[in-house]
């Protein structure tokens, strides 16, 4: 520990902290524009800058670290002179449309301004009119908003360990850009939108599908269906300034129904279907010399990963659809018929944490009945912007159940938005599949947690299965090299593309970078999923009454033709680069 004085007040932090850690201590918070905790810690917008003692000139206090009888002053005269002249210099050739910005009122760099009482633009400099990319499913990329913070090319190269775009050009002609300055939708971008998370301004969005849905809400000679995602129910709320991790079911299934949606159903239902499916699958593939270990394939990130770098192993991959696409099958399949529907006039919206589900639903073999399985993905913050858009006061609305019968669902398809979910899901039925014997141990701890890879060894009534869980890309690629040298020694691969699972996924609320340094936003939501779990009354997919009777009266046997036919896909190599010929 080391001891140091920070504006007159002492504090005792551990040697290795950072000036920002010290001060963070006090209650003192320093603005930071490029800095994102243990992913883009360079010091280079120099908004962060103090003087210290003994020290010349400014110190960026993001990367500096203290030492013992260290002497700090963060907001003397010159601190606050530099820093303004900073934020000026950012702002003089930004793209000031705030008012029509994504992230307009949840903006660091409009934040900053307001701190400091920006009324006008001392160094007014040369715009430059940039193109902007909105050629891929998932995402846009606008440079005329970037402020070259490179938090994005951090998260892309450090974290995801794709690299997908990076820092091109020089001075004043630097710009965040791809290889030959393609369009994302044409290089190796997995459409996990980590980038958009890490962004602080409006530089990165997701490619808005909100006014295709509301056109849909309006015709009426469609029939409107919208399913929701497990992690969107412990994310929407703080869209809202409620706490973090709160489950807010009861209240987004009454705001779907006041946008004007036909039925509202849960994505779990579909997730329920998906460990069916996918444990039917592995138990065939350990049974009779199938390719293993498998592979889960609910994260269509990861998917697209495996598709651009690694298509030798697509074998290893369960053909299974993630549980929305599955769920639009049955719809317009089991479900339109039962209810004397029309399939091609169901308009089936997903709302989902993620960005890439958005390129997964325009996917070849994504139309198990005809038609397209999902005619829509909206993400968390889509559906907050239509909720606030349709002037619903979100907070005070009465919680209500989703619709029947796709409304029911287990604790195990709840946990399928946290990373090892799936997973534990999935031995929950095995398990007794296997072994023909009901267990009433539930909980498997062993992959369940942060890290981002995770082993365990899983005794199933003395029969052991070898499994591992990973999330982030970079950890995938750490688990893909181990099965390409034949070192990997488990059957049963659990991967999802965003680090902490579907719960920190691309399309979930945009936090700071404060609030990711000082909260772990990962735990929070993900202990709500958890305790939606342990409330079940259900807790095995495989034990789910309505996935029962639908295999009973339609789809026949888990894995069999019929269910081959609308709940499975197949996969393609694809290329990094599209160049031109």
């Amino acid at each position: 520990m080391v001891n140091v004085t920070i504006n007159n007040r002492q504090v005792e932090v551990e040697e290795g902290s950072t000036i920002l850690e010290a001060a963070r201590k006090l209650n003192i918070e320093i603005p930071t524009l490029c800095f994102l905790k243990g992913i883009n810690e360079v010091g280079d917008c120099r908004m962060c800058v103090v003087e210290v003692e003994g020290m010349r000139g400014m110190t960026p206090a993001c990367i500096t670290k203290v030492r013992d009888g260290m002497v700090v002053h963060t907001a003397t005269p010159k601190v606050l002179e530099a820093r303004s002249v900073v934020l000026d210099l950012i702002l003089s050739n930004h793209d000031r449309k705030c008012l029509t910005c994504t992230r307009n009122g949840n903006c660091e760099l409009q934040r900053l301004a307001q701190e400091f009482n920006v009324d006008e633009i001392e160094f007014d400099g040369e715009r430059v009119e940039k193109k902007i990319d909105d050629l891929s499913p998932s995402i846009v990329r606008d440079n005329n908003k970037c402020i070259l913070c490179r938090r994005c090319v951090a998260a892309c190269k450090n974290v995801q360990g794709i690299g997908a775009i990076d820092c091109a050009g020089r001075g004043f002609s630097s710009s965040i850009s791809t290889y030959k300055d393609l369009s994302l939708n044409d290089v190796n971008c997995t459409f996990c939108g980590q980038c958009i998370e890490a962004c602080p301004v409006g530089a990165l969005k997701e490619k808005d599908s909100t006014k295709d849905v509301w056109k849909a809400l309006r015709d009426e000679d469609k029939y409107v269906v919208v399913q929701t995602a497990p992690a969107v129910r412990v994310g929407l709320g703080e869209e809202f300034g409620m706490e973090i991790g709160t489950n807010v079911a009861g209240k987004m299934v009454t705001a779907l129904r006041l946008l004007g949606f036909d039925k509202v159903f849960d994505t779990n239902t579909g997730a329920d279907f998906t460990i069916v499916e996918e444990g039917t699958e592995f138990i065939e593939r350990a049974t009779n010399g199938g390719t293993l270990p498998m592979i889960t394939s609910c994260s269509p990130g990861w998917v697209r990963y495996m598709e651009l770098n690694y298509p030798e192993l697509i074998p290893h991959l369960s053909t299974c659809k993630s549980p929305h696409q599955m769920f639009g099958a049955i719809v317009k399949s089991w479900y339109a018929e039962k209810m004397g529907i029309d399939p091609s006039k169901i308009y089936m919206v997903s709302v989902m944490p993620c960005i890439a589900k958005k390129f997964e639903r325009t996917r070849d073999d994504m139309q198990g009945t005809g038609f397209d399985d999902v005619d829509a993905v909206i993400t968390t913050r889509e559906l907050a912007r239509m909720i606030k858009q349709a002037h619903i006061e979100f907070t005070g609305l009465e919680d209500s159940g989703f619709d029947d019968p796709m409304g029911e669902a287990t604790g195990a398809a709840a946990i399928f938005g946290t990373t090892g979910g799936v997973m534990e899901a999935a031995l929950r039925t095995v398990a007794e599949k296997v072994t023909g014997k009901t267990f009433d141990k539930l909980d498997y701890e062993a992959v369940r947690g942060e890290q981002g890879i995770k082993r365990a060894s899983i005794n199933l009534d003395g029969k052991e299965v070898k499994v591992v869980v990973a999330s982030g890309l970079k950890n995938a690629q750490t688990i893909l090299e181990e099965i390409k040298a034949g070192k990997a020694d488990y059957q049963f691969v659990e991967i999802m593309a965003c680090p902490g699972g579907c719960v920190m996924g691309g399309g979930q609320p945009i936090r700071s970078s404060k609030d990711r340094a000082t909260i772990d936003i990962r735990s929070k939501r993900a202990g709500a999923l958890y305790t939606i779990d342990e409330a079940s009354t259900l807790r095995k997919s495989h034990e789910n009454p309505v996935l029962q009777a639908i295999y009973k009266d339609y789809l026949g046997e888990a894995g069999g033709h019929k269910a081959h036919e609308l709940l499975h896909t197949s996969y393609v190599a694809r290329e990094k680069y599209k160049l031109e010929d």
